[in-house]
């Protein structure tokens, strides 16, 4: 196991790994102009060498935090975070109207539509309306291929 070096995720100040393999390129990064770091995988680019090493990993599929229960593993702190409370059963993000619980403050936005009746997915074929992008992709490949 290589050894690791901590960086800030972004402004929550969460803490994140990156392999000593990935610290140690860290000269080859040198910002094309002043300030700026890019993706060495597609043309992003950011102020923070943290943002880019963690935006790299949509492209390695490094994935460096593992669920101590069962072996998961995630390539976002945050992510294991939300998965943990599967095993803990905490659920912090509740409805203001229903009081139902969640995990995830994502899956609480997309309760909360279902007392708003907003249906922000629109399906260009048909135009049929949906609370989740997910129900519109799982229309589009079943309507309209």
């Amino acid at each position: 196991v290589p050894a690791e070096a901590a960086f800030l995720e972004d402004e929550d100040s969460q803490s994140f790994s990156v392999p000593t393999e990935l610290v140690e390129l860290r000269p080859t990064r040198r910002p094309r102009h002043e300030g700026m770091y890019h993706c060495k995988f597609c043309p992003y680019s950011s102020c923070h060498l943290h943002r880019v090493l963690h935006h790299e990993r949509t492209h390695t599929g490094e994935k460096p935090f593992r669920c101590e229960v069962c072996q998961k593993t995630f390539g976002y702190k945050h992510h294991l975070v939300i998965h943990k409370r599967l095993h803990t059963g905490e659920k912090p993000h509740q409805c203001g109207t229903c009081e139902k619980t969640f995990s995830d403050k994502s899956n609480l936005l997309i309760h909360e539509r279902t007392h708003k009746g907003e249906r922000p997915y629109k399906c260009e074929a048909c135009g049929k309306m949906f609370k989740q992008s997910g129900h519109l992709s799982t229309h589009r490949n079943r309507a309209h291929k």
